[in-house]
């Protein structure tokens, strides 16, 4: 029997899908319709500082220099385009990002994959769970997930926790999950904890979703019963101007 999620379009679950419909239902539909909005500079410093991490970590040999200049580059290529105001800001702060990131996870060794795609199946839902773990260390154990930002979080974040959390559940029953959040001038890795109880909540958070889309086969019905928040950080000016043509707020 097909579910309610894969009649409305959904191949699978992820964390960040699960995540924006508990942070706004109205944005997950919107999505759902096929809109996709811009990617602000903010976005692409963590994807370009990973990039610049990961090459320290995989080649020993490579100095600090060749990865923030690759940082660099790489942010520069995904924001050629970009019209984000804050662009310059974000470039500036890759390369302390990298220098950071890498003193803190270079005593961690070599991992052994990066990037690794991972695929969860719960009995009670139709639909798999698929992510990516930015680093695994297999023969410790740790898997660890990196976090860009401009001021350090003191702890992490529930949305954070709940995605290492299904990587670890994906990979093994036995692993240690970690966030490293990286900041251009701070580092921190915290453990993960209360591991189970996360992806429990990840399960119900689907369920509930999975329930709502059952209500109706109609997207327009479906967007006529939710309130945008326009006020949240996902809405940039073209976001809250489609958000008003759909559902009129």
């Amino acid at each position: 029997m097909t579910s309610a999620a894969e009649k409305h379009g959904l191949q699978h679950w992820s964390v960040s899908t699960l995540n924006l419909a508990q942070a706004d239902m109205a944005l997950f539909l919107l999505k759902l319709k096929g809109f996709r909005g811009s990617v602000g500079a903010a976005a692409h410093r963590g994807t370009a500082s990973e990039l610049g991490l990961v090459m320290g970590l995989m080649d020993p040999a490579a100095t600090l220099a060749d990865c923030q200049a690759a940082a660099v580059k790489e942010f520069d290529r995904l924001t050629a385009l970009s019209g984000d105001p804050n662009r310059e800001k974000e470039r500036d702060a890759v390369p302390g990002i990298v220098e950071q990131a890498l003193a803190e996870l270079k005593p961690y060794g070599v991992p052994s994959h990066t990037q690794l795609k991972i695929e969860w199946k719960h009995p009670d839902l139709a639909l798999p769970f698929v992510g990516y773990a930015d680093l695994y260390y297999e023969e410790a154990g740790i898997v660890v997930d990196l976090k860009t930002q401009l001021r350090l979080a003191s702890e992490i974040s529930s949305q954070h926790a709940r995605q290492v959390s299904l990587y670890c559940a994906a990979i093994s029953d036995n692993l240690d999950g970690r966030v490293t959040y990286a900041t251009p001038k701070k580092c921190a890795t915290y453990q993960v904890e209360n591991m189970r109880e996360h992806v429990e909540a990840l399960v119900k958070i689907a369920q509930r979703v999975e329930r709502f889309l059952s209500i109706s086969e109609d997207m327009d019905e479906l967007c006529g019963m939710v309130i945008p928040n326009t006020d949240l950080f996902y809405y940039d000016a073209a976001t809250r101007q489609k958000a008003f043509e759909v559902f009129g707020i």
